[in-house]
């Protein structure tokens, strides 16, 4: 099961316009990054324009704010798509989003086809801890669907979803809830895929994963070889196929935001490199470590390249990634791995007694479980039960000065530029060839078939992020959290 690891550093770039986020990748590629991945900004997410009244205040806060196929091309400006593996971190309008990128793709003279890279995704996380949804469950995972069908058939190079047990932990739950929510979630769109018509075999094949490494680093080894041994197992027991690809487990690994604090922030330079060394112990194929900075801002310049520099020292003057499961053998550890597959087997047997993971989203019953996790986590950090450095024990004295933080300064002007950026998009287009494409997707909402070439046509004609939204809504609502 356990092989050699392809190791790859990531960086994303969370900055207010696509050109600025160009920039910074650009230095990345220089310093050794061999994946570009971006966090989009709340309204983008939320699929809002710049100009929506919704957006105000939000625009290029948390990530880039992308609304038009010309904001996607000037993200990619002079970089090499043929090259590039690219991961986007969007979830309710991915489909759009990644059309967006197939019509960038056309139009800057690469072959879609060859595209790699992967799309987050994974909407019964949102439902579940993040909120960040558009439409309700039903359309959500119809939706999904749509995009792992598109890849398969059209981008066969790049991997639909990454179904993410991060978010979740981030949220509160522990290592063996991480575990059987991310395991179960996935489950539940292989199941859906295959209503739709689609191959098992085929969709398991292109399933990534996305967890979380806290700063445990025995029990975050184990759980990622535990996560490794429950989906090799699961696959066959739910779903008949026994094919190693379809068995294995890829995923992606991100240090623990959470458990970074904003007191003496220069102490996460240590907590992260303990997490990214779980990571790489438990056996990830891909890790971003993020910046030191990040309870306090967006990183600077400075503390994006330490992140960086943190996985380059780990992985080229330590030695540990030059054997495949290094800890395997280690009492603590198998004892450790076989208890969390213990305890997340519990946990899905739970799940699939509700019906599988969508209707114990909708019934609560993760949403309970993180919300008691989480309680627990911060009852016990306040009653000093369980120590944070710098926050409830081992202060540094009042003389030691902090270093300088290099945080990434937001420019007041961007949410203007952003408004002034799709007025000029809205400007230089067809309307009538607008009003076509946008009828298009409704229409294909309605029939209930996949909504993938109408999108890509109103992506091509400047239709923008709010308005294919829009149109989607006319049929599907937007859901409110009961």
């Amino acid at each position: 099961m356990y092989r050699a690891r392809l190791w790859t550093v990531r960086q994303y770039a969370g900055f207010a316009s696509p050109r600025e986020t160009n920039a910074r990748w650009k230095t990345l590629l220089q310093s050794g990054v061999t994946g570009l991945s971006t966090a989009f900004d709340l309204p983008t997410q939320l699929g809002l324009d710049p100009d929506d009244a919704r957006a105000g205040g939000e625009v290029g806060r948390v990530g880039v704010s992308i609304s038009s196929v010309d904001d996607m091309k000037a993200l990619f400006a002079g970089i090499d798509l043929a090259e590039a593996s690219v991961s986007m971190t969007i979830n309710a309008p991915a489909a759009v989003l990644l059309a967006f990128l197939h019509v960038t793709a056309e139009e800057l003279g690469f072959d879609p086809k060859a595209l790699r890279g992967t799309v987050q995704n994974d909407i019964l996380k949102e439902f579940a801890a993040r909120n960040n949804f558009i439409f309700p469950p039903a359309a959500a995972m119809e939706l999904t669907v749509d995009v792992i069908e598109f890849c398969l058939q059209q981008m066969p190079e790049f991997y639909p979803i990454s179904v993410s047990g991060y978010h979740l932990r981030e949220a509160g739950c522990t290592a063996a809830q991480e575990l059987a929510f991310t395991l179960a979630d996935a489950l539940e769109y292989v199941r859906a895929s295959v209503v739709r018509g689609l191959a098992a075999r085929d969709v398991c094949r292109r399933l990534t994963f996305f967890f979380a490494a806290t700063t445990d680093v025995l029990e975050e080894s184990a759980k990622f070889r535990a996560a490794r041994r429950l989906w090799a197992a699961l696959v066959p027991e739910h779903f008949g196929i026994d094919d190693e690809k379809a068995r294995a487990l890829r995923f992606h690994c991100q240090t623990a935001g959470s458990l970074l604090t904003s007191q003496e922030p220069e102490n996460n330079l240590a907590r992260i490199g303990l997490q990214a060394l779980a990571a790489i112990l438990g056996g990830c194929q891909s890790l971003h470590t993020n910046a030191y900075d990040e309870a306090i801002g967006l990183p600077g310049a400075q503390s994006a390249h330490l992140a960086a520099a943190t996985q380059h020292i780990l992985a080229f003057e330590t030695g540990i990634a030059n054997t495949a499961d290094p800890l395997g053998g280690a009492y603590a550890i198998e004892a450790l791995t076989d208890a969390l597959e213990t305890q997340s087997r519990a946990l899905l047997k739970e799940i699939d007694a509700l019906g599988g993971a969508s209707k114990a989203v909708a019934a609560g019953f993760y949403q309970r479980k993180i919300a008691d996790a989480a309680f627990r986590y911060q009852r016990d950090v306040e009653s000093g039960a369980r120590k944070i450095v710098g926050v409830n024990c081992y202060c540094a004295p009042a003389d030691i000065a902090a270093p300088e933080s290099s945080i990434q300064a937001l420019r007041p002007e961007m949410e203007a530029e952003a408004r002034e950026a799709i007025a000029r998009v809205r400007a230089a287009r067809d309307p009538q060839a607008v009003q076509r494409a946008l009828a298009a997707v409704e229409a294909a909402a309605r029939v209930g078939s996949s909504r993938m070439a109408a999108i890509l046509d109103a992506a091509r004609v400047r239709c923008t992020l709010g308005e294919i939204c829009g149109a989607l809504k006319k049929v599907y609502g937007e859901h409110r959290a009961p």
